[in-house]
């Protein structure tokens, strides 16, 4: 049909019939751009997918709502992990860094296999560590099942299922004794005090960045040298156990009037996000260039370790829910590992010792009868 309105305009339209027998009509297009011919065309298609059971108007309403990526994810993906997961920054940072600049204007169908493919290849190439890889991969493979199960896109494929996620290389880098000294003595001399001595805390305590940074005044127990934190990375409330040097480091910090929080942002007030510029900053001036904030919990954990306390004590103290976790952190100095060498050839030398003089010692032979 060709509707023709009181303005002049005039549109041609495909009356169907759906597969439950209702009548429907699909909009092909407007006249003036389209001849007769190409709307006779494009009616016959619509008319045929009609006879095989599809219904155009429907699949047309049905791809018209398809979000965009951007959109899914600021008003449906991350609006429901947060609801549930703890770590759904984590989440926002890895989309809004790594992924919605290349794809984020493309509707969901429109994002392919290949296009991801492509931001893997380009983060790779601008050598980004093999987790943060797998992140973008994983986040992107979950989120496309939520867009299957939702129904957003009916029967589509998940175009990140099939891409390998890199193993994530476990880095061991620990503080030695000289490095150790080169660190308290950039932290002491820190234009922005607040910052390193929280780092400080960190160093001392072995503890999580957040659970310093996000400490809180009402929290603190000096005279039981515990630290408080209401919920940690497992779900679940624990105490960070302070030595005497943390404790003293906590009695040097000013309590703020009106502020609950240990270590402020001078600026903001808050607690400081990630710590990121003061650290880049100390751990440059103490010649720690490989140096991350983490691998100060490592470096606790090592020292504990090689002062023969027990994995069970360490785990513990770190906060870990099982002793897997622990085991990664309880690195052993060369010096220990050598030592714990020796307890074996301590035990098995005498023993060489004393079969090595008897295959020595010359052998008498009885005379032969004659």
């Amino acid at each position: 049909m060709l509707e023709v309105r009181s303005s002049g305009g005039k549109t041609f339209y495909q009356r169907y019939t759906d597969e439950r027998g209702r009548e429907r009509q699909f909009k092909i297009g407007p006249a003036d751009m389209l001849s007769l011919r190409q709307a006779k065309r494009k009616a016959k298609q619509i008319k045929a997918l009609a006879i095989l059971g599809s219904d155009p108007q429907r699949e047309r309403q049905e791809r018209r709502s398809i979000p965009t990526l951007r959109s899914f994810v600021e008003e449906r993906y991350l609006p429901f992990v947060q609801t549930y997961k703890r770590s759904w920054q984590t989440d926002e940072i890895v989309l809004r860094i790594h992924v919605l600049p290349r794809l984020g204007h493309l509707f969901l169908d429109e994002i392919t296999t290949e296009r991801i493919t492509e931001i893997v290849a380009g983060m790779r190439s601008d050598e980004y560590a093999p987790g943060t890889v797998g992140r973008v991969i994983v986040i992107l493979r979950y989120l496309f099942n939520l867009v299957r199960k939702w129904n957003v896109i009916r029967g589509a494929e998940n175009p990140a299922s099939g891409i390998p996620v890199p193993a994530d290389v476990q880095r061991n880098r620990f503080l030695d004794k000289d490095e150790t000294e080169r660190l308290v003595e950039a932290l002491t001399k820190d234009e922005n005090q607040v910052a390193a001595k929280a780092i400080l805390l960190l160093l001392l305590t072995g503890a999580r960045r957040n659970e310093i940074t996000h400490a809180r005044w009402e929290h603190v127990d000096l005279k039981a040298s515990t630290l408080f934190v209401p919920l940690s990375k497992s779900g679940k409330p624990r105490y960070i156990f302070l030595n005497a040097a943390a404790v003293n480091v906590l009695r040097s910090v000013p309590q703020l009037p009106d502020n609950p929080y240990v270590f402020p942002s001078p600026v903001t007030g808050r607690p400081s996000a990630s710590l990121h510029f003061p650290w880049t900053r100390i751990r440059i001036k103490a010649g720690l260039d490989d140096m991350r904030l983490h691998d100060l919990r490592h470096s606790f954990a090592s020292a504990l370790v090689n002062d023969g306390q027990d994995l069970y004590t360490v785990q513990r103290l770190l906060g870990h829910a099982n002793a897997k976790a622990t085991q990664r952190y309880a690195h052993l100095k060369r010096e220990t590992l050598a030592k714990a060498a020796e307890a074996m050839g301590t035990l098995v030398s005498p023993i060489l010792g004393e079969t090595s003089k008897s295959l020595q010692a010359p052998k008498t032979t009885p005379k032969q009868s004659r």
